[in-house]
């Protein structure tokens, strides 16, 4: 369709703008929409990951400074205390010199040097009964009720907590367990009960399928440890779990 108008005496043909049909705007708001979830959905998933890719870089970053962790107590295998730093995301990042760790809890508490694992462990906590496991993993990480407390005799202490990406909803002890799977035999575990440290040495590191009781049910002849998390992180298709034998207690 066109016009026509007069423009010094000489006619000029003006094109009219076709009508945007009520289809075509539907399909401009559908596209804006699934653009913005779209949108949304990455940043989600960039968020979730954050802290996982973080812990890691920051693993591989102590390897590379060659950086490592130490107890910050008689305990320590670092001679000279003022050869240490105190522990804080800064010190994790910039120092070079070992970094001690102040046991948080010598009640009950874990100490992993070789990744900076520092927590406190809830007592007596139902591996079955998720909102107990939950509420306790907001608080540290767990120790199963059915089984033992850190002890000289034969028996299996069994810790456990999340290798999260959901951060946000279970605490700051969701991603406490994330880098377990770098730790290698002959890793020390400190394992603070009634103010004694129970020193143990890795001896094996494993995956299980899905929920294996294996773990947590087998016959045991010595003490041991077993820590237990999620592989990969935030999803329940995997178990990892890493036994530890007692070594000494100080």
């Amino acid at each position: 369709m066109s016009a026509r108008i007069m423009k010094k005496g000489k006619p000029q043909r003006i094109k009219s703008r076709p009508l945007i049909s009520g289809e075509s705007r539907k399909e401009k708001i559908l596209a804006k929409i699934s653009n913005t979830l779209l949108i949304l959905g990455i940043i989600f998933i960039l968020i979730s990951v954050a802290p996982f890719v973080g812990q890691e870089a920051l693993f591989y970053w102590k390897e590379l400074k060659n950086q490592r962790f130490t107890l910050a107590s008689k305990d320590s295998s670092v001679a000279d205390p003022s050869a240490t730093v105190s522990d804080s995301p800064f010190a994790r990042l910039i120092s070079t010199k070992p970094i001690a760790l102040e046991p948080v809890d010598k009640n009950f508490g874990l100490v992993i040097e070789r990744i900076g694992v520092n927590v406190p462990v809830v007592k007596d906590v139902s591996v079955t009964n998720q909102e107990a496991y939950n509420e306790a993993l907001s608080k540290g990480v767990a120790h199963a009720l059915v089984s033992d407390y850190p002890s000289r005799e034969p028996g299996n202490v069994y810790i456990f907590a999340h290798a999260s990406l959901n951060f946000w909803k279970l605490g700051k002890y969701a991603t406490v367990f994330n880098l377990l799977r770098h730790l290698r035999v002959g890793d020390t575990i400190h394992v603070f009960y009634e103010g004694d440290n129970y020193v143990y040495k890795v001896i094996n590191n494993e995956k299980y399928k899905g929920f294996d009781t294996y773990p947590i049910t087998r016959p045991v002849l010595e003490p041991l440890l077993t820590l237990q998390t999620c592989d990969p992180p935030g999803t329940t298709l995997n178990r990892l779990v890493v036994t530890a034998k007692l070594v000494e207690v100080r």
